[in-house]
């Protein structure tokens, strides 16, 4: 079913910010009990550790968690790539804290804080309002989902890290510091490296424009893609047989075609095959944003055709 193409842009537009809105101060709650639940947990794990232990770790601990308030309460991108690579470590030092002796009762709401905050900032709506918090004018930004192929070596990477991670902080506490530094420079120097990789994901957008669509994809695209409203013939859900040219990564689930006048030029970035880049005229293409209903319903709200 395709999207109503008559929609009222100034109600589509109102719900679309209050979604935000809500999300992105849901979020924030959830982010305040997991610091509290969390500051009472790591307390209880410490109550037999030595002094560098019970020193060490609050300081970490808090620095952590003001460093992801600040990231919520000035929305952009970059927060969201922070606060989706650092918010999953909260789960593994609940776990921790249970298993160090931490009362049951803060270390198992510590734990469900922590995995309900995870859930919530992996969200689509919350990478939406997230996104468009750093939005120019009238930009509409809705994040593309990541291609299925890169999922796992992320996934691999980013635990990778997490562990050096927790390594380096438990030994440090343990005041082993030869060991600690090297698992702490090793954090460093992966963080400085993995980064810019993961901010990627976060800077994948279909945007939409008073002067057209824009598809911004720093991964997959070279440059940027843009099709001036006039000559996008139409937009909608792509069939399983379609002949457009494939720019989601590929991505898993639903993706949207949209369909050209005239034909446009995809430049893709420099690779093992083309060290130079390449480049391909497309008169269709298809994209994967993580909510494409709401994308097609914005579309239509700019009279391009939905179907």
């Amino acid at each position: 079913m395709s999207p109503d193409a008559t929609t009222n842009p100034t109600t589509a537009d109102t719900n679309t910010v209050m979604t935000g809105v809500v999300v992105t101060w849901a979020v924030r709650a959830v982010w305040v009990a997991v610091a509290l639940t969390g500051a009472f947990a790591v307390d209880g794990a410490l109550a037999a550790a030595d002094d560098v232990a019970t020193v060490l770790v609050p300081v970490v601990w808090w620095a952590v968690v003001g460093g992801l308030l600040v990231a919520l309460v000035v929305p952009s991108p970059l927060a969201l790539t922070a606060v989706r690579t650092v918010s999953p470590l909260t789960i593994a030092l609940a776990v921790a804290c249970l298993v160090a002796g931490a009362d049951i009762a803060w270390g198992a709401a510590f734990l469900a804080a922590s995995l309900c905050a995870v859930g919530a900032v992996f969200s689509p709506e919350f990478a939406t309002a997230m996104v468009q918090g750093s939005a120019y004018g009238a930009e509409r930004r809705f994040p593309l989902r990541a291609p299925a192929a890169i999922l796992l070596p992320m996934l691999v990477t980013w635990v990778g890290w997490a562990a050096c991670t927790t390594a380096a902080v438990a030994l440090l506490a343990d005041a082993k510091v030869v060991a600690g530094s090297v698992f702490a420079a090793v954090t460093v120097a992966g963080g400085v490296v993995l980064a810019p990789r993961f901010h990627r994901l976060a800077r994948r957008w279909l945007v939409l424009v008073p002067a057209g669509v824009v598809v911004h994809d720093p991964l997959v695209l070279g440059e940027t893609l843009m099709a001036i409203r006039p000559n996008v013939v139409r937009a909608g859900l792509a069939t399983a047989d379609s002949d457009a040219a494939d720019l989601s990564g590929p991505a898993a689930g639903h993706l949207v075609e949209i369909v050209l006048r005239d034909m446009a030029l995809a430049v893709f970035p420099a690779s093992a095959e083309h060290p130079q880049g390449r480049a391909i005229h497309v008169q269709s293409y298809l994209v994967a944003p993580s909510r494409p209903g709401a994308a097609l319903r914005a579309i239509a709200e700019t009279r391009i055709p939905v179907g």
